[in-house]
């Protein structure tokens, strides 16, 4: 075993040059940190795992590792997730239904609108905007006995402009039904508001269920001319697919997105979501194209997602704590992302976070928490446990020097706090040498970064 301090950056790494590269590298680290002192952190064991590695020197470690200690789980994390507890409802998902008649006629069942009543054409050449703002409006303002049902009927796909589907409604509770297709205008100028395409805004106790139907961003011409794809072009913002925004008490069952202009799904400013089998279909090379983006939201439960996209396969960020993602399939994409938090010198809160269980293959990163220089706040309290990574270039990343733009990023005396980090049961291959990398800020570094049962083999091509 070969263990390396450089001086200047106080980095360690640690490496097996005497194995074959297709054996397992039990730990391959790049450690960026705080010079070495001797404060308390120093008297806290290190990870079992490093801590079993034959000629391993505790002394010259960081000093923000430690091991996964029940009670301490017990006493502190467990406890960050109490507020978890809502109930996973396996609605049936309505695919096929003899009671939306045959596809073209108006609905006859109490309390359905279907947009056809209101002359949605759904041959994809003709405009539906406005007939999909009548029969928005439609359900929105009854108040009738039977819950109101919006359906987009099956085998049709209608053209949709950019549009807000507005609360609040009359009824305690709506449902929106997605059987067909509707696809965006790829037309850059009818995007007044280039943050929205489908935005869903004020809706209390609101389900969406996907079905056979599909939301289609119609993005190539935004990707195209993405700064990130043509580095001649200016980097402005693109629209995000489907947004739900200040929505409390949302469902969204088996809703599959595609080819977003930018992100696919978000969920912002809303409480208590239950997000099941999302389908999020995108190129890995299409840009900024996250799956699922969670912003100053709490309680949010985002369960079996099948995820394929050209940036995070999910991305939880500023403002959200109380976040579950389970059983979460991602690739390709840039893997399952806390963060970026902390731009601009901004303040950042992020905290109860737990992945528990995912399957992550061919994306560029694994699990990584990423945090500007200069910022404030804190990310803590968050779990990774039971990852199965099979070619990922970088399986764990935490990163408080991240600089996503074309200038290099000045050295900055602040930065957002993260701690309490667990990563347990993480297994798999990495397409690099480098299974973890934590770049930690010298000012405000790591703190409690706990392991267990880490087993990230380096396969080489």
């Amino acid at each position: 075993m070969f263990t390396h301090i450089t001086p200047f950056s106080q980095s360690l790494i640690i490496s097996n040059k005497m194995l074959p590269q297709s054996l397992f590298l039990s730990l391959f680290f790049t450690l960026i940190s705080s010079p070495l002192s001797s404060s308390s952190f120093q008297d806290e064991p290190l990870a079992n795992l490093v801590e079993q590695t034959p000629g391993f020197d505790p002394s010259a470690y960081p000093s923000f590792f430690g091991t996964i200690d029940k009670d301490r789980l017990a006493d502190g994390f467990e406890a960050s997730f109490a507020n978890l507890q809502m109930k996973y409802e396996a609605d049936q998902m309505i695919t096929e239904s003899s009671r939306y008649g045959h596809v073209g006629y108006p609905s006859s069942s109490p309390g359905e609108v279907n947009v056809e009543d209101f002359r949605a054409e759904g041959y994809g050449d003709s405009d539906d905007t406005k007939a999909f703002e009548k029969a928005w409006d439609e359900i929105c303002s009854s108040n009738t006995d039977v819950q109101p049902v919006l359906v987009v009927p099956k085998n049709k796909k209608y053209y949709v402009k950019p549009i807000t589907f507005l609360g609040p409604c009359k009824s305690d509770s709506i449902t929106l039904k997605i059987l067909g297709t509707i696809e965006a205008s790829n037309d850059p100028a009818q995007y007044k508001d280039r943050h929205h395409w489908l935005k869903f805004s004020n809706i209390k106790n609101f389900k969406v269920e996907g079905g056979q139907g599909t939301i289609d961003g119609n993005g190539m011409i935004w990707w195209k001319n993405s700064c990130k794809k043509n580095p001649t072009q200016p980097c402005t913002a693109a629209p995000t697919a489907v947004s739900f925004l200040e929505c409390h008490g949302l469902k969204v069952y088996g809703l599959k997105v595609q080819n977003a202009q930018e992100m696919h799904i978000r969920f912002e400013q809303s409480v208590n979501v239950q997000a099941v089998n999302i389908v999020v279909n995108s190129p890995g090379t299409s840009p900024n194209t996250d799956g699922i983006h969670v912003t100053r939201s709490e309680n949010v439960q985002i369960i079996s997602p099948r995820i394929k996209a050209g940036d995070d396969c999910i991305s939880i960020v500023n403002g959200s704590k109380n976040i579950e993602a389970i059983d979460v399939t991602c690739g390709p994409g840039h893997g399952i992302s806390i963060g970026s938090l902390g731009e601009g010198k901004s303040e950042a809160q992020v905290s109860n976070v737990l992945v528990n269980g995912a399957k992550v293959t061919g994306t560029m990163n694994g699990v990584r928490i990423k945090t500007w220089q200069g910022g404030s706040g804190y990310a803590e309290n968050i779990i990774f446990q039971n990852i199965k990574m099979d070619n990922v270039s970088n399986p764990i990343i935490i990163d408080q020097n991240y600089c996503d733009q074309k200038k290099p990023c000045n050295e900055q005396n602040s930065a957002v706090q993260v701690r309490n980090i667990v990563y347990k049961n993480i297994t798999g291959t990495s397409a690099t040498k480098m299974t973890a990398t934590f770049n930690c800020s010298k000012t405000f570094p790591c703190e409690g970064i706990m392991q267990q049962e880490i087993d990230l083999v380096y396969k080489a091509k």
